[in-house]
């Protein structure tokens, strides 16, 4: 029971984030992005807009292993997906997660040259506080009193 609980508690932390560092394999390197996800729980998959020509999808089709770091660094709340991706020409998902944001890339979902960027995570860790100020009385209070604080939940997770 624990194990659903720490899953569901990974997507609900991802669909309050919503931003994320995408990092891809370049050759020896690693390269990280900011990314807006769309998250889809129930097919265990995380979806990006992406463009033909961006450099991320021929890493991705070289190195598909890809890890996903969110973070809400003022509510102290923090999700690391670890899983593959693939790059797909899916116009009718593309169309269904056409939003605001993308019109900052593309005039309209139906650009040729935009494609679905899907992210399937095989694991996650997700680091979930009482937030920032709670967090600061907590290590105050510990470093006087010489114990180790409680930072809040924590937890590895298959998906």
């Amino acid at each position: 029971m624990a194990e659903h609980n720490d899953a569901t508690r990974v997507w609900e932390l991802i669909d309050r984030i919503g931003f994320c560092m995408l990092t891809t394999r370049s050759g020896d390197d690693l390269r990280a992005r900011p990314m807006s996800a769309y998250s889809a729980q129930l097919e265990n998959a995380v979806y990006f807009l992406t463009d033909v020509a961006s450099h991320k999808d021929d890493e991705i089709a070289r190195w598909p292993n890809v890890c996903l770091a969110f973070a809400d660094t003022k509510g102290q709340k923090y999700v690391s997906l670890s899983g593959t991706a693939e790059v797909q020409n899916d116009r009718e998902k593309i169309r269904e997660l056409w939003a605001t944001p993308a019109k900052a890339w593309w005039d309209n979902p139906d650009d040729p040259s935009i494609r679905i960027l899907k992210m399937i995570p095989s694991s996650a860790e997700y680091w979930d506080s009482p937030g920032t100020i709670i967090s600061y009385i907590k290590m105050a209070a510990a470093a006087v009193s010489n114990s180790k604080p409680d930072m809040g939940d924590n937890a590895e997770v298959q998906l």
